[in-house]
This record gives C-alpha cells, sequence and structure tokens, in this order.
C-alpha cells in the first residue's frame, strides 16, 4: 500500500488539484441552479422547469466529479513516482548515520578521544603530537558536519511529509463531497422525473394540455441550421421496424433518454399543432420550410404554444413516457404533412442536413 506521506513537491500538484475543484454548482431552493430570463408565464418555474435545472446541475456535477477523479488519479501516479525520491533521501539520512559511526569508530582508533595531557605524553616529537591534532580537529569537524546534516534532512523530510499529507488528506476529502453532491442532484433529479411524470400522465387522460411550461434555456449559438432532436441518446425503434404496439409499421425514429430530457426543435420552423392524448400522448408538430413537418411524441411537458415560432435547437419540451409508450423515449417523425401517414425516414432525412444519428 502506498504510503501516505509525500515529497514536497507533490504540495504544489495538490494545491492546483485542490483549486481546479473549488468551483461547485450554485445552490437554489430546489437544488439547482438559477438562471434563464424569468419573468410572467410561469418562465422557469414548475415542475419540468426544476427537472431541467437538475439535469444542468447533473451535468456540471458530473464534470466536476470526473475532472476530480482524473485529478486525483493524476496524483496518485505523481505520488508514486516521488515516493521513490523519499526513499532516497531517507538512504541518504541512512548513509549518513553509517559515516557518524565510521568518524567516531575511527577516532577512537586514532586516539581522537584521549585527553590532550596525553597525547602529549605519548607523543614522539612535536610534528606527531601536531599531526595528531591535526586529525583530532578534522576529524571532530566531520562529525559535526555529518551530525548537523543529518538533523536537517530528517527535520526537512518530517515537515515536507506533514505538509504534503496534509494536502492529501484535504484533496481525498473534496472528493468525497464532490461525490455526495453528485449523488445528492441525482436523487433530487430522479423524484422530479417522477413527479413530471405523473403530471403529465394526469394531463393526457384528461386530454387537456396544461400550459406551456417555460424553460430556462440553454447557453447555445449553434452554426448549424439542423440539430439532433435531442443531445444524448441511445437510438431505438426505427422508422419502418415491426412490433406489436404499432397497427403496421414504426412511423419515427425513436430515442431512447431518461423521463424529463430536453427535447430540442430540429430547426427553425412555426408551432402547427399541440396535443395531450391518444396514442402519442404529449406531442408537438413543427413545420419547417420547404413543407417538412417534425413530430415530437410521448413527451412529459410541452414548452411552447401553437402558432409560436421556434429556432433551431430551442427547448420546445421535455421527453416522457405518455401515451402508447413502454418506456421513455421521444419518438421522432418527419413527415411531408402535419398529419400521420406521411412520414419519411428521419435519420437519411437529417443527414442530408448535415446531422448524423449514431
Amino acid at each position: 500500500m502506498l504510503s501516505p506521506r509525500r515529497h514536497p513537491a507533490l504540495l504544489a500538484v495538490l494545491v492546483c488539484a485542490l483549486a481546479v475543484l473549488a468551483a461547485r454548482p450554485t445552490d437554489s431552493s430546489d437544488g439547482g441552479v438559477t438562471g434563464g430570463t424569468g419573468g410572467p408565464g410561469g418562465w422557469g418555474t414548475g415542475t419540468g422547469a426544476q427537472v431541467a435545472r437538475l439535469y444542468r446541475d447533473a451535468a456540471v456535477a458530473t464534470q466536476q466529479y470526473e475532472r476530480g477523479r482524473r485529478e486525483a488519479e493524476t496524483q496518485r501516479a505523481e505520488a508514486r513516482r516521488l515516493e521513490g525520491l523519499l526513499d532516497q533521501e531517507r538512504r541518504q539520512i541512512a548513509v549518513l548515520h553509517e559515516d557518524l559511526g565510521r568518524i567516531a569508530r575511527a577516532q577512537y582508533r586514532d586516539g581522537g578521544g584521549l585527553p590532550i595531557a596525553a597525547q602529549i605524553i605519548l607523543a614522539g616529537s612535536p610534528d606527531e603530537l601536531m599531526r595528531g591534532q591535526r586529525v583530532f580537529s578534522q576529524a571532530d569537524l566531520a562529525v559535526n558536519n555529518a551530525i548537523a546534516k543529518s538533523r536537517r534532512a530528517q527535520a526537512r523530510l518530517a515537515a515536507d511529509e506533514a505538509k504534503a499529507e496534509a494536502a492529501w488528506q484535504a484533496l481525498e476529502e473534496r472528493n468525497a463531497e464532490l461525490a455526495a453532491m453528485k449523488e445528492s442532484i441525482e436523487r433530487k433529479l430522479e423524484e422530479a422525473r417522477t413527479r413530471l411524470q405523473g403530471e403529465a400522465n394526469t394531463s393526457v387522460a384528461a386530454g387537456s394540455c396544461r400550459g406551456a411550461v417555460r424553460l430556462d434555456q440553454p447557453e447555445a449559438s449553434y452554426t448549424t441550421e439542423w440539430v439532433a432532436p435531442v443531445e444524448t441518446y441511445a437510438l431505438s425503434a426505427s422508422f419502418g421496424s415491426g412490433g406489436a404496439r404499432w397497427a403496421n409499421r414504426h412511423t419515427g425514429q425513436d430515442f431512447a433518454v431518461p423521463v424529463g430530457t430536453p427535447v430540442r426543435a430540429v430547426g427553425a420552423g412555426k408551432v402547427v399543432k399541440v396535443s395531450c392524448g391518444g396514442a402519442f400522448g404529449m406531442e408537438i408538430v413543427l413545420e419547417h420550410r420547404g413543407g417538412y413537418y417534425t413530430q415530437y411524441a410521448h413527451l412529459a411537458s410541452i414548452a411552447v404554444d401553437q402558432g409560436e415560432r421556434v429556432e433551431t435547437g430551442q427547448w420546445i419540451g421535455q421527453s416522457g413516457s405518455t401515451g402508447n409508450s413502454t418506456g421513455p423515449h421521444l419518438h421522432f417523425e418527419v413527415r411531408v404533412t402535419r398529419e400521420l401517414g406521411s412520414g419519411v425516414d428521419p435519420v437519411p432525412w437529417l443527414a442530408a442536413r448535415g446531422v448524423r444519428l449514431g
């Protein structure tokens, strides 16, 4: 197991890691990051808006946690390297101790420990006495230097190890805080998702949509005219595939995503249909230039009103599992009319516009 003691060079690296990890999401009353435009009409309020904020908080927390984890791994690798340097320093101290012993033994053999009177009596001549005194002085100086050097090295080693250990412990504690924060946000997000889906089911059962729940839009500037309907996803049922839940063939492309995932307008257009009942559950249909329509179905919330114009990438709703659905996903269609039955395969249609799914 790696020793908890560290080299002084590790301190600077650990301090940098702690500084990188210092930023954290800003707490709001519901545990999420506040932001957006605010204002009338319920903008940024309600369960759907809370879920959207928690999604953003969860993403930030995950990034910080992963950054902290990578920093910790980097520090562990650096610590192992510096541990070797510490071992060298310990071996040097051990050599100093050996030198002290050797010098002491040499003094004893050379008579360095004899009183000066005895040295005068035993000396055969003045020159011999002077040579003995010179050797004695050199040996005594070597002993004193070796002792001082050993003490300085041990003091420096002890101080460096104590400081490095404290910095290392602080880094580990910060990583634990990040993990706890990430877990707390994800727990709140799961609770909010459940509430959101429950509210959506109530609306669909009543066949009546609530007013648009405005979402705090992301600070994103798209350089392309078209985007995928969700940012992160796994493709599931594809266009034209068979299944027991469809009367004929699947009329769109499904994106497997959790409840509450922000759904984006794939391109600029106009909202021509908002509905909250039937097989598609909560759904939105947009009209785009060129005579094409896109449908977004099985939603858990709707963030636009019929007749409204939307921009590329704008959040128009949140995914769910309303209507004829066995689990959370977005059902996305491309049509040549606004009604069911005129669908074209969304995958090549988006690919022709520079959006490749996968």
